[in-house]
């Protein structure tokens, strides 16, 4: 098995739906901009593996021809919100098994305003099942035409607060830190700092649980990243010092249904399972890792996910973040970029944003968002229907 190096990143600023390039336009360049990074020509790169949701097929195709049309291989990708990641797994296990040396990963999205939306309504919702059940964990707030999204994840933290005690604020705490981490991270959508008090203060999008500030905003954007063998690296003259060291991705077990818990809907048990995979093939556990971008697509997802993989006791996240153990100066700074919250969510593309971050995080050339000393990095993201890839990254 060949060992598996972060030669090149690239990503653009994320900007809100109607104010972007078309998704040919954001595509191209995210992954000009990671061969510039790597220093390599497309012609060398030999399979290609495109991400996004909002799209119709070979979109992948009509994003890297501006770039290159060398008739390699483009694999279109869509697993919901971790599109990006699954294009980077892909591209990871064909370099890894030694099929190509060098791939591609690109995710981007073109997004429309407004919550997210079925696009075919004329055939059974892949989530069907999954959003039944939601709205009978949650018939009042269901009957109240609370959009599902915020209803699952929404629900999940308030399953959260009933077994734990955590408060509304906390999710508030977890807002705000998102925000003042964005402040230092130019490429994230939203860069203002907002306080606990202005989170709370925001629209209520259900009493007692969430407000407009602890989901992330629709956005529009691109990223992409270079993998190669570590031997191809060398003998182009290529960047070897960030390696994948171990990724695993899952999908949902039976507990997606058979706990009746919004926490499981969510895909707490596919994250912790993955989580566990990953560190024990690296041989490492979660105290020896210094920075996380996680899948903060709501603050409740973020606070549950710091359970999930292990930064902490199940039901001691509130303590986590009343400690400050979720950003500088604590045990892990968890979205130094600002996170889905603030960066914001383009999801084809926000997986290889976290990539593209924590790639420079373990370059030490994150400029005002880097984290002193980081040598293991860790990623997760996550989509509903289900699935959830976990990456560990080292530094050579």
């Amino acid at each position: 098995m060949s060992k598996v190096v972060v030669a090149g990143v690239g990503m653009i600023p994320f900007t809100k739906p109607g104010t972007s390039g078309t998704y040919i336009e954001m595509g191209a360049e995210a992954a000009r901009l990671a061969l510039a990074d790597a220093g390599i020509a497309y012609d060398k790169v030999q399979q290609a593996y495109v991400g996004y949701v909002y799209g119709d097929s070979t979109a992948g195709q009509a994003a890297l021809y501006p770039v290159g049309m060398t008739q390699i291989p483009v694999i279109n990708v869509n697993n919901n919100c971790s599109t990006g990641s699954t294009a980077l797994y892909l591209a990871r296990q064909a370099v890894e098994s030694g099929a190509v040396e060098c791939a591609i990963a690109l995710g981007f999205e073109q997004m429309s305003p407004g919550a997210l939306d079925a696009v075919f309504n004329d055939r059974p919702a892949p989530l069907g099942r999954a959003l039944a059940l939601t709205a009978e964990l949650n018939p009042e707030a269901a009957a109240a035409g609370i959009p599902m999204a915020l209803l699952q994840f929404g629900g999940a933290g308030k399953e959260h607060m009933e077994k734990y005690g955590t408060k509304m604020e906390t999710f508030a705490k977890i807002r705000a830190k998102a925000s003042r981490h964005a402040a230092n991270n130019p490429l994230a959508l939203f860069r203002k700092v907002v306080s606990e008090a202005d989170v709370m203060a925001e629209k209520v999008m259900w009493p007692g649980v969430m407000t407009r500030l602890m989901a992330c905003p629709p956005t529009c954007g691109a990223a992409a990243a270079i993998i190669c063998s570590e031997d191809f690296a060398k003998r182009h003259g290529l960047k070897t010092d960030v390696r994948i060291l171990a990724q695993s991705m899952t999908t949902d077990s039976p507990k997606l249904y058979d706990a009746r818990s919004m926490i499981e809907v969510v895909g707490f048990d596919m994250a912790q399972t993955a989580a566990r995979q990953v560190y024990e093939k690296a041989g490492v556990s979660p105290s020896d890792i210094q920075v996380v971008e996680l899948h903060d697509c709501f603050a409740h997802n973020e606070l549950l996910t710091y359970e999930s993989l292990g930064l902490c006791p199940v039901g001691g996240a509130e303590k986590f973040v009343e400690d400050g153990d979720n950003t500088y100066g604590g045990k892990f700074v968890t979205n130094p970029s600002g996170g889905l919250l603030s960066k914001g969510h383009p999801l084809g593309a926000t997986g290889l944003a976290q990539c593209y971050e924590l790639t420079r995080q373990l370059r030490g050339t994150a400029g005002s968002t880097q984290v002193d000393g980081a040598k293991l990095a860790l990623q997760q993201n996550l989509g509903l229907g289900g699935a959830c890839v976990v990456t560990l990254y080292g530094r050579a």
